[in-house]
């Protein structure tokens, strides 16, 4: 293991901030302003992470990476075992002050690994229940049970904080969002000077846009279905595929699907880094998710980019997008229900705008900035240093 030796206290007196995360690329994309806001503290930051591509990224930030390899579709507790003793050694010969979790695998492994080490200031940010949450059926009701017992039970402290981006995932584990240990915050954030209005292309056609990783989960054939059924109802809209497939989750789309699916009016295009200039060149954003959702970050820049929201009446989703005002909510897995939204969207252009400027104001006024986010979770952090 790479580590500094531990650090003298009368000349290193900096407070040590870890983030515990699975994959680098998620850290890049959704939480590189918490590293630089935990840097602007004078904290020490280190991320511990699986590392691929985006080291240098986060290194930009003045944090630390320091590699574990920890597969994210690996259910073996023997893994997460191993994964969690590793990590107990990491988090010890950094000192760390506070291990910070994100999402669900993290939590369960960091959490593990922060008590071994005798770490008690924890934050838990639950980006999303995944299929735990998704799931309505018993199995599905077991698995909260199971993880509502973890988390509040051998892997809380007294100083554990709890991040959630909806309140219906406090509630699912038995929280109340009001508590002092529990905050709501408006998912990532987002950057308001990098995602803009810009004017909204001509019409017809409808320009749908859906950008996410190529899941199941997110209700990416639905949407294709739903479009297929609006053109069958004589409604000008297009539907734009814009994410990869994710070999590590297990509801992957696969790529020659998604090619399959790449006609009459659908077309894949693949993963793009200009997410800006999508919301540019389209109308409307579509996430007809499952659930599982923290707050989605698609959403939220579409929304900052002044585009129309039609997404789930989910927890995650329902925070940010209210049926009427921002764009609409439908049924999860309706088919039907999203049709009839994108042809309603088709006859009334002015209704499109009107949704889309509502979606500006209120991603502006929400808290669901960066600067609004990470104000938040330094609050946080604070909370737990002067403990």
């Amino acid at each position: 293991m790479d580590l500094e030796p531990a650090r003298d206290p009368l000349t290193n007196p900096k407070r040590s901030l870890v983030f515990v995360v699975t994959e680098d690329w998620f850290f890049a994309s959704h939480f590189l302003p918490m590293a630089r806001a935990a840097i602007g503290m004078g904290l020490s930051v280190a991320v511990v992470t699986r590392v691929r591509a985006h080291r240098a990224a986060i290194e930009a930030t003045g944090a630390r990476v320091v590699p574990l390899e920890a597969e994210r579709a690996s259910l073996n507790p023997m893994t997460a075992g191993y994964a969690a003793g590793q990590l107990a050694g990491i988090l010890k010969a950094l000192e760390a002050d506070i291990v910070h979790c994100i999402a669900l695998r993290s939590i369960l492994v960091g959490g593990t690994a922060a008590a071994m080490a005798g770490i008690p200031a924890r934050v838990y940010a639950l980006t999303g229940l995944g299929l735990v949450g998704a799931r309505a059926d018993r199995i599905g009701r077991v698995a909260r049970l199971g993880l509502k017992a973890l988390i509040r039970g051998p892997l809380a402290s007294a100083r554990t904080r709890f991040l959630f981006e909806n309140p219906d995932d406090a509630l699912a584990l038995g929280l109340d969002p009001s508590d002092r240990s529990v905050t709501v915050v408006g998912g990532a954030g987002v950057a308001l000077a990098a995602f803009a209005p810009q004017p909204m292309p001509p019409v017809p056609p409808l320009k749908v846009a859906l950008v996410a990783r190529m899941l199941w989960s997110k209700g990416v054939d639905v949407a294709v279905e739903a479009t297929r059924l609006a053109r069958s109802r004589g409604a000008a809209v297009e539907l734009a595929l814009y994410g990869a497939p994710d070999p590590s989750n297990r509801r992957s789309i696969d790529a020659a699907t998604l090619r399959g699916w790449s006609r009459d009016g659908v077309a894949w295009h693949g993963p793009t880094e200009d997410v800006a200039a999508i919301w540019a060149g389209h109308h409307v954003a579509c996430l007809p998710s499952r659930g599982g959702e923290g707050l989605p970050r698609t959403l939220l820049e579409a929304g900052a980019c002044g585009r129309a929201l039609v997404t789930t009446d989910v927890p995650g989703c329902r925070s940010l997008v209210r049926d009427g005002i921002e764009g609409l909510l439908v049924p999860p897995g309706d088919a039907p229900a999203l049709a009839d939204a994108l042809v309603r969207l088709c006859n009334d252009p002015a209704e499109v705008a009107t949704f889309g400027a509502a979606a500006r104001a209120r991603i502006e006024a929400g808290g669901f900035t960066e600067a609004a986010v990470t104000d938040q979770v330094c609050a946080v952090w604070r909370d737990l240093l002067d403990a």
